[in-house]
């Protein structure tokens, strides 16, 4: 089991030079995290914080692959990602988000950025994840073809008269 322990950064004990971070990420740290539609993974973060007047400002990369499910067949599939993560973080009196600034309650200040990681890394993954052409199940492929749209409007076809409802939208479709 991972503990996000290792992701939290205590901001008041940060000097004025950089603080560099580096962190491995695997199924460990997508299971760890709850609600997380990520499966599992093995990533590289890296980047560092740097403490300015007033604010902190925190550079990461995170690169390396995630496995999450195909849309096609549902399958396991590994999307490479290769995205960035900046935030400004400030103390205040309580803590809340403002587009990409964090304010961190200056009681505690202490920054969890395992969830600010894991965030970057889903909006890193496409809309539409599918396997290579060739790569997907094919027992879960001759399935999915059997019930296509196009096999089953040929197996209407052959069954008889369609509804009149159908056959009066197909006429106004025409018409246009």
């Amino acid at each position: 089991m991972c503990s996000l322990e290792q992701f939290k950064i205590d901001l008041k004990a940060l000097t004025e030079d950089e603080t560099p971070l580096s962190y491995r990420l695997d199924d460990h740290f997508f299971a760890a995290l709850d609600d997380a539609e990520i499966q599992g993974g093995a990533l590289h973060v890296s980047g560092s914080i740097r403490k300015a007047v007033g604010f902190f400002e925190l550079h990461l990369a995170i690169g390396g692959t995630v496995r999450i499910p195909c849309d096609r067949c549902l399958d396991d599939m590994s999307q490479p990602i290769d995205t960035s993560l900046r935030l400004l973080v400030r103390l205040g009196s309580e803590s809340s988000e403002q587009d990409d600034t964090i304010v961190v309650d200056e009681k505690e200040g202490i920054l969890q950025t395992a969830w600010y990681i894991y965030e970057s890394i889903a909006l890193a993954v496409p809309i539409q994840h599918v396997h290579q052409p060739g790569d997907c199940n094919d027992a879960m492929m001759r399935v999915l073809s059997e019930h296509s749209a196009a096999r089953s409007s040929d197996a209407d076809a052959n069954e008889g008269p369609a509804d009149p409802r159908w056959s009066k939208l197909k006429e106004l479709k025409m018409e246009d």
